[in-house]
């Protein structure tokens, strides 16, 4: 078993992974505190931006008066869902161009049986890791007994 390596696990290339991710992290943290979604309704009567803060602004066109108020609560309501969702596909786009498409943590949101892969892929590295750690720790104390 080679310094570093145990059971297969490449504990510095794993280091020099959270290193590389922290860094990333860092960056991408930086990007998001100025994204913002935005919305509008069909007739532009309705518009909405969206923050990490949550709603930043929303603009009711004059002629949004004319309606009536059941009808413009829901558009209200509409466009600032449209304006959050958006926010959170400008996010996970930010943090695909920061982290890659294959290790963006926004992707576990679209895919929990992907999600459930991985930790099971994870539990078996474990388990992996472990029984040879215990292999090993068994044959050094059989060579100190003996």
């Amino acid at each position: 078993m080679a310094e570093g390596d145990f059971g297969g696990l490449d504990i510095d290339r794993i280091l020099r992974n959270a290193d590389q991710q922290m860094a990333r992290a860092g960056e991408l943290q930086r990007v998001l505190q100025d994204l913002t979604g935005r919305a509008q309704d069909e007739d532009g009567f309705v518009v909405a931006e969206f923050g990490s803060t949550g709603l930043k602004e929303l603009l009711l066109h004059p002629k949004a008066m004319r309606l009536n108020s059941a009808e413009l609560a829901e558009r209200i309501k509409a466009v600032i869902a449209e304006a959050s969702a958006d926010l959170q596909r400008r996010i996970s786009e930010q943090m695909g161009n920061v982290f890659g498409e294959e290790d963006n943590p926004m992707r576990f949101g679209h895919d929990p049986e992907g999600v459930m892969d991985l930790i099971r892929q994870a539990g078996a590295a474990y388990d992996r890791t472990h029984e040879d750690l215990m292999g090993e720790l068994d044959r050094i104390r059989q060579r100190m007994e003996g």
